[in-house]
């Protein structure tokens, strides 16, 4: 059955106002900028934080205390007990529910077997790595068969290594729990390799929903644009002319009409020093305002009508021996841009 949650939640400088559907086997993400109630919304969703109206299968949690709700959730610092092994610590909250001491260690051994960790049963979280200390949190939150499942930035405190290995395990392991998945998470690349479906709240409301694949086509705020690395703009398209809200014009490939947004990718941009011959129609003068290294390129911030993002390679770099402040021309294909209604 839909996991359907209203979540309001009203604070002197602060109101969240979001309305959330999960399906069963769905996993949901949820994204957005520092302050934006990633945080609110999962502590109202567990029973944390007062303002949420949650239905599912008939019946309400409304009004229940947050361990009679049931939800299992997986910390960012785990939050595992030191005091307790491993086992103990995935069969705590079976024990905490009524559940005969023996009966939940044998749940707890067949969890921890599951994430591949029976042969650390005694061994307590401070012995532990970061990757196998994220599957015992995982194993703990499962054990109790929760309905809904919160993983609260459940990678952010693993090391590059370690995490690209624990997300895929963390994704075998949700593609096998039958329940709803809410994961919290300030990371594209965990939402778009976990989640079925992203959520966008900026300013404590759902901006943009979709799967990532929609979502990665067409932004529709600055935050998602810049989540997903496009070049973003709004503008009021006329046939294969965009004339852009914050100045500027674009020509586009395929004839459009009223507003729109635009995008294209940094890569997409061409620099030159000298303004390109042949007059593409896509040209225009802007000055270099930071150059950074992003991933196996270097992006080059520049400043012009319109500001514009490129990538290109070091070996580019060198060759226009770029620095901050150098004005350079710019280049972009009209086949490269993208348009959508807004």
């Amino acid at each position: 059955m839909t996991l359907h949650a209203e979540l309001r939640v009203t604070r002197p400088d602060f109101s969240l106002d979001v309305d959330l559907t999960i399906e069963p086997g769905e996993v949901v993400a949820l994204l957005g900028p520092n302050g934006a109630g990633k945080t609110t919304a999962l502590r109202a969703l567990a029973g944390l934080t007062a303002g949420s109206s949650i239905s599912h299968n008939g019946s309400t949690w409304d009004g229940l205390p947050a361990e009679q709700r049931p939800i299992g959730v997986v910390f960012q610092d785990y939050l595992l007990f030191a005091h307790m092994s491993a086992l103990d610590n995935v069969a705590f909250g079976l024990r905490a529910r009524g559940t005969r001491k023996a009966d939940a260690n044998a749940a707890a051994l067949r969890w921890l077997t599951q994430v591949g960790l029976a042969e650390f049963a005694k061994a307590r979280p401070r012995t532990l790595s970061g990757g196998q200390a994220q599957r015992v949190a995982l194993a703990r939150a499962l054990a109790t068969s929760p309905e809904l499942l919160l993983l609260d930035e459940p990678l952010a405190a693993l090391d590059a290594g370690t995490r690209l290995r624990v997300r895929s395990e963390l994704g075998k392991h949700l593609r096998d729990y039958p329940g709803h998945t809410l994961l919290v998470t300030h990371d594209p690349l965990d939402a778009m390799v976990l989640a079925d479906r992203l959520v966008i709240l900026e300013h404590g409301r759902v901006v943009q929903q979709g799967t990532p694949r929609e979502v990665v086509r067409q932004p529709h705020t600055d935050y998602v644009a810049h989540l997903v690395g496009l070049n973003f703009y709004r503008g009021a398209a006329d046939g294969t002319e965009v004339r852009l809200d914050d100045g500027g014009t674009l020509t586009i490939a395929s004839p459009a009409d009223g507003l729109v947004h635009v995008v294209f990718p940094p890569s997409a941009v061409s620099l030159y020093t000298e303004k390109p011959s042949g007059s593409p129609r896509n040209t225009w003068p802007a000055v270099v305002s930071g150059i950074e290294q992003h991933a196996h390129t270097t992006r080059v911030d520049l400043t012009g009508t319109p500001s514009v993002l490129a990538d290109i390679t070091t070996a580019t770099v060198a060759e226009l021996r770029l620095q901050p402040g150098d004005l350079l021309w710019v280049s972009l294909k009209a086949t490269e841009i993208h348009t959508y209604p807004r």
